[in-house]
């Protein structure tokens, strides 16, 4: 089974232990992602969030061919606990056309797709989208290492992830 993993955070820079075969490719499937999950290291992550405007997002292939080994290699990077049921995404590909992702990665001859499924959060509010106004109040008022670190997070997403919450904050900022 040829499995890849689709990736628009840190996951990119920072795959840890997670078996990346290659290099990440730029020409992914176009997801809803944005900038609405404060995270447990205090940036405002990356997520699948549905309102969003979709984005070319990032794949790469994994270098391993069992499902449920590159789900827990996932799971362990991202920190996900073993009891909590959601968090990793995946997708078995089948023949038959069956929607965007299916299609996309068929073109590829990709087998399966993983990928982090965690919600949006804020206010320590599992599925709580922030307001683009809400977020940009949070991250200024962050301060020191807390605040350094959600500017880099912000700063490293690779430009293609380009949100309507990325644009604002950054100018919002100074941080562009």
């Amino acid at each position: 089974m040829k499995i890849a993993c689709l990736g628009w955070g840190s996951l990119i820079w920072k795959p840890e232990n997670l078996p990346v075969a290659w290099d990440w490719k730029a020409d992914g499937p176009h997801l809803p992602i944005e900038f609405t999950r404060i995270s447990d290291g205090g940036e405002l992550a990356t997520v699948i969030s549905l309102n969003a405007t979709p984005v070319p997002v990032l794949w790469a292939w994994l270098d391993t061919d069992r499902l449920d080994v590159a789900c827990e290699a996932l799971r362990r990077r991202e920190g996900i606990p073993e009891e909590r049921c959601d968090g990793i995404g995946s997708l078995l590909i089948h023949n038959a056309p069956g929607g965007m992702l299916n299609d996309w990665a068929r073109e590829r001859d990709i087998d399966a797709l993983i990928w982090t499924d965690l919600p949006p959060r804020s206010e320590s509010i599992e599925g709580r989208v922030p307001s683009i106004t809400e977020a940009i109040l949070y991250l200024d008022g962050l301060s020191g290492e807390t605040r350094e670190h959600a500017r880099d997070y912000m700063q490293r997403v690779p430009a293609q992830i380009d949100t309507t919450y990325r644009r604002a904050i950054m100018h919002a900022l100074g941080w562009d």
